[in-house]
């Protein structure tokens, strides 16, 4: 019995301990946060970044990506198929209208073209045959109907004479009915004879259409081989620089194939592309921001694709003012604005807004810097809306102060 009661003592204060022990392990954390609670942490000023809060315009934007293009290029095609002979002009150079750039091998195409004129050459000689054939047809028929004409007369004097000898007591009515029929037959063969004049005209009339047709068809490939190989010397047709030239001597391309580029570089446009999940947001006449540079231009949107291609929709921006700064193939950002507030309170973004409607924020007030809870609006990649907890003429950290989020209060250090 006393064995149980001294295990009981003994338990009893092996509890006690372990909630002294307990009750100062929480007490030392307290402390240490407390302590670090009013202690005041300092920072020097070389550390941060500040901006100054004032009364502004600020837009909302969309994130999209963009290209520069001359607004103006003229994209020269091989109009035959061939190998490239000499490259004249490379890339960079100026250029002016009737320069040539480059030339083909024109062999090929001439034997073509060649081939074509010979055909031309037979069809019209084939024409000709047909007219000369339809004339003589026309003079055989019309000898063959005079004939049948000559013929139905005497046919029909026949019947007179074997009525009037008939009447005279010296013919027999046989003979009347027998040159009647004579002439009957007489009749529909002339009828027959001039249906089939009529029917083979018309057939030949529309054998020399077809003839001619085809012809017609001939010359105009004719023509437009000609003017291919007019053509294989590759010009200019406007002002403007060699942005590429195919300078591959010797390799064979397809008609259509680009041979060279030439822009006209007083004038650029942008081509964007955004997600296709911002497709909604995106409409003509838009306004937009492109930056590159440290520069910043103003432009709008003139077209839209309709096509998505792999979840990207593309569209062209129109910009109001060019800049000597701009180059093909440039890369640049763009931001498509979506709204626009004026005379709002605005801060210089920076990585201390984090995106939220309520961020918190350090204020220079003297040599410390305060914290304030504010809350924020619309935002750019250069501004912050400021709804509530600072005004226009305080001075505002921008940078990233995560690592004083326990701090109310901080010092600054030179």
């Amino acid at each position: 019995m006393d064995r149980t009661i001294v295990e009981e003592v003994s338990a009893r204060r092996k509890r006690k301990y372990s909630v002294v022990i307990t009750l100062l392990i929480a007490g030392l954390i307290l402390g240490i946060l407390i302590f670090r609670y009013y202690l005041t942490p300092s920072i020097n000023k070389s550390a941060y970044t500040t901006a100054t809060a004032e009364i502004g315009e600020i837009s909302n934007t969309i994130n999209a990506t963009g290209e520069v293009l001359p607004e103006f290029e003229e994209v020269l095609s091989s109009p035959i198929s061939g190998a490239i002979t000499t490259v004249l002009l490379n890339a960079g150079t100026k250029i002016k209208p009737g320069q040539s750039i480059l030339t083909l091998d024109k062999s090929a195409a001439e034997t073509d073209h060649h081939k074509l004129v010979y055909q031309i050459e037979s069809k019209e000689n084939e024409i000709r045959k047909l007219k000369l054939d339809l004339q003589k047809s026309f003079y055989d028929i019309n000898s063959s109907n005079s004939i049948k004409q000559l013929r139905i007369s005497s046919l029909v004097d026949a019947v007179s004479n074997a009525k009037r000898l008939f009447k005279a007591g010296g013919g027999t009515r046989e003979g009347i009915e027998q040159a009647e029929l004579n002439l009957k037959v007489a009749e529909l063969e002339k009828k027959q004879l001039e249906n089939e004049i009529k029917s083979k005209q018309q057939t030949m009339l529309i054998e020399i259409r077809e003839a001619e047709i085809a012809l017609a068809i001939q010359r105009n490939d004719e023509a437009a081989a000609k003017r291919k190989l007019n053509l294989a010397n590759i010009i200019a047709t406007h002002d403007g620089v060699i942005t590429w030239v195919n300078k591959n001597i010797g390799a064979s391309v397809h008609e259509g194939e680009v041979l060279a580029r030439i822009a006209d570089l007083s004038g650029f446009k942008v081509a964007g592309s955004i997600t296709d999940n911002m497709q909604d947001q995106v409409h003509q006449n838009m306004p937009v921001l492109i930056r590159f540079n440290e520069v910043l231009l103003k432009g709008h949107i003139v077209n839209i694709s309709p096509a998505i291609s792999n979840s990207i929709v593309s569209f062209d921006i129109r910009l109001d003012e060019s800049n000597a700064q701009l180059r093909p193939n440039q890369k640049v950002d763009v931001f498509l604005i979506t709204a626009t507030r004026t005379k709002v309170v605005r801060v210089a973004n920076g990585s201390a807004f984090k995106g939220a409607t309520s961020d918190q924020i350090f204020v220079i007030e003297g040599n410390k810097a305060v914290r304030r809870t504010v809350k924020t609006g619309m935002r750019n990649f250069d501004y912050v809306e400021i709804l509530s907890g600072i005004k226009s003429g305080d001075k505002v950290i921008t940078s990233d102060m995560s690592a004083y989020s326990n701090a109310t209060t901080i010092d600054l250090t030179n």
